[in-house]
Protein backbone atom coordinates (compact mmCIF):
# COMPACT_ATOMS: atom_id res chain seq x y z
CA UNK A 1 0.00 0.00 0.00
CA UNK A 2 2.84 2.42 0.79
CA UNK A 3 4.40 1.80 -2.63
CA UNK A 4 1.02 2.45 -4.27
CA UNK A 5 0.59 5.75 -2.41
CA UNK A 6 4.13 6.83 -3.30
CA UNK A 7 3.48 6.04 -6.98
CA UNK A 8 0.27 8.10 -6.96
CA UNK A 9 2.01 11.05 -5.31
CA UNK A 10 4.96 11.07 -7.73
CA UNK A 11 2.64 10.81 -10.73
CA UNK A 12 0.49 13.68 -9.47
CA UNK A 13 3.66 15.77 -9.03
CA UNK A 14 4.55 15.12 -12.69
CA UNK A 15 1.20 16.60 -13.71
CA UNK A 16 1.82 19.70 -11.57
CA UNK A 17 5.19 20.33 -13.23
CA UNK A 18 3.95 19.84 -16.80
CA UNK A 19 0.89 22.07 -16.31
CA UNK A 20 3.00 24.81 -14.73
CA UNK A 21 5.24 24.87 -17.79
CA UNK A 22 2.34 24.94 -20.25
CA UNK A 23 0.47 27.72 -18.43
CA UNK A 24 3.50 30.01 -18.56
CA UNK A 25 4.21 29.30 -22.24
CA UNK A 26 0.58 29.76 -23.34
CA UNK A 27 0.12 33.00 -21.40
CA UNK A 28 3.30 34.50 -22.83
CA UNK A 29 2.44 33.58 -26.43
CA UNK A 30 -1.28 34.41 -26.03
CA UNK A 31 -0.84 37.91 -24.62
CA UNK A 32 2.19 38.65 -26.80
CA UNK A 33 0.31 37.73 -29.96
CA UNK A 34 -3.17 38.79 -28.83
CA UNK A 35 -4.84 35.44 -29.61
CA UNK A 36 -7.91 34.88 -27.43
CA UNK A 37 -7.98 31.19 -28.38
CA UNK A 38 -4.46 30.72 -26.95
CA UNK A 39 -5.38 32.73 -23.85
CA UNK A 40 -8.43 30.49 -23.41
CA UNK A 41 -6.13 27.50 -23.66
CA UNK A 42 -3.89 29.06 -21.02
CA UNK A 43 -6.95 29.40 -18.77
CA UNK A 44 -7.79 25.75 -19.43
CA UNK A 45 -4.24 24.74 -18.53
CA UNK A 46 -4.46 26.97 -15.45
CA UNK A 47 -7.49 25.00 -14.32
CA UNK A 48 -5.56 21.82 -15.09
CA UNK A 49 -2.76 23.11 -12.88
CA UNK A 50 -5.13 23.79 -9.99
CA UNK A 51 -6.68 20.36 -10.53
CA UNK A 52 -3.23 18.75 -10.55
CA UNK A 53 -2.35 20.48 -7.26
CA UNK A 54 -5.63 19.33 -5.72
CA UNK A 55 -5.01 15.78 -6.95
CA UNK A 56 -1.46 15.84 -5.59
CA UNK A 57 -2.50 16.84 -2.08
CA UNK A 58 -5.59 14.59 -2.24
CA UNK A 59 -3.68 11.39 -3.03
CA UNK A 60 -1.16 12.18 -0.29
CA UNK A 61 -3.91 12.74 2.28
CA UNK A 62 -5.98 9.79 1.07
CA UNK A 63 -2.98 7.50 1.50
CA UNK A 64 -2.78 8.16 5.23
CA UNK A 65 -3.86 5.28 7.48
CA UNK A 66 -7.18 5.31 9.40
CA UNK A 67 -7.29 7.33 12.62
CA UNK A 68 -9.74 7.96 15.47
CA UNK A 69 -11.86 10.35 13.37
CA UNK A 70 -11.60 8.40 10.09
CA UNK A 71 -11.99 4.72 10.92
CA UNK A 72 -12.48 3.86 7.23
CA UNK A 73 -9.44 5.83 6.14
CA UNK A 74 -9.24 9.06 4.12
CA UNK A 75 -10.23 7.71 0.71
CA UNK A 76 -13.23 10.03 0.31
CA UNK A 77 -10.79 12.92 -0.02
CA UNK A 78 -9.96 11.62 -3.50
CA UNK A 79 -13.66 11.67 -4.42
CA UNK A 80 -14.02 15.20 -3.07
CA UNK A 81 -10.92 16.21 -5.04
CA UNK A 82 -12.42 14.90 -8.27
CA UNK A 83 -15.67 16.80 -7.63
CA UNK A 84 -13.76 20.03 -6.97
CA UNK A 85 -11.75 19.60 -10.16
CA UNK A 86 -14.95 19.04 -12.14
CA UNK A 87 -16.50 22.28 -10.86
CA UNK A 88 -13.34 24.18 -11.76
CA UNK A 89 -13.53 22.85 -15.31
CA UNK A 90 -17.12 24.07 -15.69
CA UNK A 91 -16.20 27.54 -14.38
CA UNK A 92 -13.23 27.73 -16.77
CA UNK A 93 -15.50 26.87 -19.70
CA UNK A 94 -17.93 29.66 -18.79
CA UNK A 95 -15.04 32.14 -18.50
CA UNK A 96 -13.69 31.15 -21.91
CA UNK A 97 -17.13 31.70 -23.50
CA UNK A 98 -17.40 35.14 -21.89
CA UNK A 99 -13.97 36.20 -23.16
CA UNK A 100 -14.64 34.86 -26.65
CA UNK A 101 -18.01 36.64 -26.93
CA UNK A 102 -16.38 39.97 -26.12
CA UNK A 103 -13.87 39.40 -28.94
CA UNK A 104 -16.21 38.03 -31.60
CA UNK A 105 -17.72 41.46 -32.37
CA UNK A 106 -14.31 43.12 -32.74
CA UNK A 107 -12.01 40.40 -34.08
CA UNK A 108 -8.41 40.99 -35.11
CA UNK A 109 -5.78 38.75 -36.62
CA UNK A 110 -3.35 37.66 -33.86
CA UNK A 111 0.32 38.42 -34.34
CA UNK A 112 3.08 35.81 -34.42
CA UNK A 113 0.75 32.96 -35.39
CA UNK A 114 3.69 30.63 -35.91
CA UNK A 115 4.56 30.92 -32.19
CA UNK A 116 1.01 29.99 -31.27
CA UNK A 117 1.07 27.00 -33.61
CA UNK A 118 4.36 25.87 -32.08
CA UNK A 119 3.13 26.08 -28.47
CA UNK A 120 -0.02 24.15 -29.36
CA UNK A 121 2.10 21.35 -30.82
CA UNK A 122 4.22 21.26 -27.66
CA UNK A 123 1.08 21.24 -25.50
CA UNK A 124 -0.43 18.31 -27.40
CA UNK A 125 2.73 16.20 -27.12
CA UNK A 126 3.34 16.97 -23.43
CA UNK A 127 -0.29 16.39 -22.41
CA UNK A 128 -0.52 13.17 -24.39
CA UNK A 129 2.50 11.72 -22.58
CA UNK A 130 1.52 12.95 -19.11
CA UNK A 131 -2.16 11.95 -19.43
CA UNK A 132 -1.18 8.47 -20.60
CA UNK A 133 1.04 8.11 -17.54
CA UNK A 134 -1.69 9.45 -15.23
CA UNK A 135 -4.36 7.12 -16.64
CA UNK A 136 -2.07 4.09 -16.41
CA UNK A 137 -1.34 4.75 -12.74
CA UNK A 138 -4.99 5.66 -12.05
CA UNK A 139 -6.16 2.31 -13.41
CA UNK A 140 -3.46 0.40 -11.54
CA UNK A 141 -4.22 2.12 -8.21
CA UNK A 142 -7.98 2.80 -8.70
CA UNK A 143 -7.33 6.50 -8.03
CA UNK A 144 -10.25 8.77 -8.97
CA UNK A 145 -8.20 11.89 -8.37
CA UNK A 146 -5.55 10.84 -10.90
CA UNK A 147 -8.21 9.65 -13.34
CA UNK A 148 -9.92 13.06 -13.19
CA UNK A 149 -6.56 14.75 -13.73
CA UNK A 150 -5.86 12.50 -16.74
CA UNK A 151 -9.26 13.32 -18.24
CA UNK A 152 -8.48 17.04 -17.80
CA UNK A 153 -5.33 16.68 -19.84
CA UNK A 154 -7.01 14.56 -22.51
CA UNK A 155 -9.63 17.27 -22.93
CA UNK A 156 -6.76 19.74 -23.22
CA UNK A 157 -5.31 17.68 -26.07
CA UNK A 158 -8.51 18.02 -28.08
CA UNK A 159 -8.89 21.72 -27.35
CA UNK A 160 -5.24 22.37 -28.19
CA UNK A 161 -5.80 20.55 -31.47
CA UNK A 162 -8.79 22.77 -32.20
CA UNK A 163 -6.80 25.91 -31.47
CA UNK A 164 -3.94 24.63 -33.64
CA UNK A 165 -6.29 24.10 -36.59
CA UNK A 166 -7.86 27.52 -36.01
CA UNK A 167 -4.53 29.33 -35.94
CA UNK A 168 -3.43 27.55 -39.09
CA UNK A 169 -6.72 28.54 -40.79
CA UNK A 170 -6.25 32.18 -39.78
CA UNK A 171 -2.72 32.19 -41.18
CA UNK A 172 -3.96 30.79 -44.50
CA UNK A 173 -7.23 32.75 -44.88
CA UNK A 174 -6.70 35.86 -42.76
CA UNK A 175 -10.21 35.52 -41.28
CA UNK A 176 -9.91 36.99 -37.76
CA UNK A 177 -13.33 35.72 -36.56
CA UNK A 178 -11.97 32.16 -36.53
CA UNK A 179 -9.99 32.92 -33.34
CA UNK A 180 -12.95 33.62 -30.96
CA UNK A 181 -15.03 30.94 -32.68
CA UNK A 182 -12.39 28.32 -31.91
CA UNK A 183 -12.30 29.60 -28.33
CA UNK A 184 -16.05 28.98 -27.99
CA UNK A 185 -15.70 25.48 -29.41
CA UNK A 186 -12.91 24.85 -26.89
CA UNK A 187 -15.24 25.98 -24.11
CA UNK A 188 -17.99 23.59 -25.22
CA UNK A 189 -15.59 20.62 -25.09
CA UNK A 190 -14.27 21.72 -21.70
CA UNK A 191 -17.79 22.19 -20.31
CA UNK A 192 -18.87 18.72 -21.45
CA UNK A 193 -15.85 17.12 -19.77
CA UNK A 194 -16.52 19.06 -16.56
CA UNK A 195 -20.19 18.08 -16.51
CA UNK A 196 -19.43 14.38 -16.98
CA UNK A 197 -16.82 14.43 -14.21
CA UNK A 198 -19.21 16.28 -11.90
CA UNK A 199 -21.88 13.60 -12.31
CA UNK A 200 -19.38 10.78 -11.75
CA UNK A 201 -17.90 12.44 -8.66
CA UNK A 202 -21.30 13.04 -7.10
CA UNK A 203 -22.17 9.37 -7.60
CA UNK A 204 -19.04 8.39 -5.71
CA UNK A 205 -19.69 10.86 -2.89
CA UNK A 206 -23.23 9.52 -2.43
CA UNK A 207 -21.96 5.94 -1.98
CA UNK A 208 -23.22 4.49 -5.26
CA UNK A 209 -22.66 0.73 -5.54
CA UNK A 210 -19.74 -0.77 -7.42
CA UNK A 211 -20.21 -1.49 -11.11
CA UNK A 212 -22.21 -4.52 -12.26
CA UNK A 213 -18.98 -6.14 -13.47
CA UNK A 214 -17.31 -5.75 -10.08
CA UNK A 215 -20.32 -7.05 -8.17
CA UNK A 216 -20.52 -9.99 -10.59
CA UNK A 217 -16.94 -10.91 -9.60
CA UNK A 218 -17.91 -10.87 -5.91
CA UNK A 219 -21.02 -13.00 -6.54
CA UNK A 220 -18.98 -15.49 -8.55
CA UNK A 221 -16.48 -15.89 -5.70
CA UNK A 222 -19.22 -16.33 -3.10
CA UNK A 223 -21.25 -18.75 -5.21
CA UNK A 224 -18.21 -20.85 -6.05
CA UNK A 225 -17.09 -21.58 -2.48
CA UNK A 226 -18.14 -25.10 -1.42
CA UNK A 227 -18.69 -24.19 2.25
CA UNK A 228 -21.14 -21.36 1.55
CA UNK A 229 -24.79 -22.40 1.29
CA UNK A 230 -26.05 -18.95 0.29
CA UNK A 231 -25.40 -15.24 0.78
CA UNK A 232 -27.50 -12.09 0.96
CA UNK A 233 -27.38 -8.36 1.80
CA UNK A 234 -24.38 -7.78 -0.42
CA UNK A 235 -23.58 -4.06 -0.18
CA UNK A 236 -20.76 -2.24 -1.93
CA UNK A 237 -19.40 1.28 -2.27
CA UNK A 238 -16.15 3.12 -2.89
CA UNK A 239 -13.99 5.37 -0.77
CA UNK A 240 -11.34 6.85 -3.04
CA UNK A 241 -9.37 3.96 -4.50
CA UNK A 242 -10.67 1.47 -1.92
CA UNK A 243 -13.74 -0.72 -2.41
CA UNK A 244 -15.83 -1.30 0.73
CA UNK A 245 -17.80 -4.56 0.70
CA UNK A 246 -20.02 -6.22 3.29
CA UNK A 247 -22.12 -9.37 2.96
CA UNK A 248 -24.02 -11.96 5.04
CA UNK A 249 -22.97 -15.59 4.53
CA UNK A 250 -25.13 -18.61 5.39
CA UNK A 251 -23.01 -21.56 6.49
CA UNK A 252 -23.75 -25.06 7.78
CA UNK A 253 -25.06 -24.75 11.34
CA UNK A 254 -22.80 -27.54 12.63
CA UNK A 255 -19.63 -25.90 11.28
CA UNK A 256 -16.94 -25.26 13.90
CA UNK A 257 -15.93 -21.65 14.59
CA UNK A 258 -12.35 -22.15 13.41
CA UNK A 259 -13.62 -23.56 10.10
CA UNK A 260 -16.06 -20.65 9.66
CA UNK A 261 -13.22 -18.21 10.33
CA UNK A 262 -11.09 -19.95 7.72
CA UNK A 263 -13.92 -19.63 5.18
CA UNK A 264 -14.08 -15.88 5.83
CA UNK A 265 -10.30 -15.58 5.34
CA UNK A 266 -10.53 -17.44 2.04
CA UNK A 267 -13.37 -15.24 0.76
CA UNK A 268 -11.57 -12.04 1.79
CA UNK A 269 -8.36 -13.17 0.10
CA UNK A 270 -10.17 -14.13 -3.11
CA UNK A 271 -12.00 -10.80 -3.34
CA UNK A 272 -8.82 -8.89 -2.49
CA UNK A 273 -6.99 -10.73 -5.26
CA UNK A 274 -9.60 -9.66 -7.84
CA UNK A 275 -10.53 -6.17 -6.60
CA UNK A 276 -7.67 -4.83 -4.47
CA UNK A 277 -7.53 -2.56 -2.61
CA UNK A 278 -10.69 -3.41 -0.71
CA UNK A 279 -12.11 -3.87 2.79
CA UNK A 280 -14.44 -6.86 3.21
CA UNK A 281 -16.74 -7.24 6.23
CA UNK A 282 -18.56 -10.59 6.58
CA UNK A 283 -21.50 -11.41 8.86
CA UNK A 284 -22.00 -15.15 9.46
CA UNK A 285 -25.39 -16.81 9.88
CA UNK A 286 -26.16 -20.49 10.52
CA UNK A 287 -28.43 -22.28 8.10
CA UNK A 288 -31.99 -22.29 9.47
CA UNK A 289 -31.67 -18.81 11.00
CA UNK A 290 -34.17 -17.50 8.45
CA UNK A 291 -37.66 -19.01 8.53
CA UNK A 292 -38.16 -18.61 4.77
CA UNK A 293 -34.90 -20.32 3.84
CA UNK A 294 -36.35 -23.85 3.87
CA UNK A 295 -34.63 -27.09 4.82
CA UNK A 296 -30.90 -26.89 5.47
CA UNK A 297 -28.64 -29.20 3.46
CA UNK A 298 -26.31 -31.53 5.33
CA UNK A 299 -22.64 -30.66 5.50
CA UNK A 300 -20.08 -33.06 4.03
CA UNK A 301 -19.23 -34.16 7.58
CA UNK A 302 -22.85 -35.05 8.37
CA UNK A 303 -23.31 -36.77 5.00
CA UNK A 304 -20.46 -39.17 5.79
CA UNK A 305 -22.02 -40.19 9.14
Amino acid sequence: MEQMNALKASTAKLSVLSNSLLVVLKLVVGFYGGAVSIISEAAHSGVDLIAALIAYFAVRKAGQPPDAQHAYGHGKIENLSAATEAVLIVLAALWIIYEAMTKIYSPHVPAYLEYGIGIMLISILVNWWVSSRLMKVAKATCSHALEADALHLRADIWTSGGVLIGLAAIKVTGFAWIDPLIAILVAVVVFKAGYQMTVKSLYELTDVALTEEEEAIIRRILSGHPSIIAFHQLRTRRSGSQRLIDVHLILYKDMHLDKAHAVCDEIEAAIEFELAPCDVVIHLEPCGYHEDFGACPLSEHRQKE
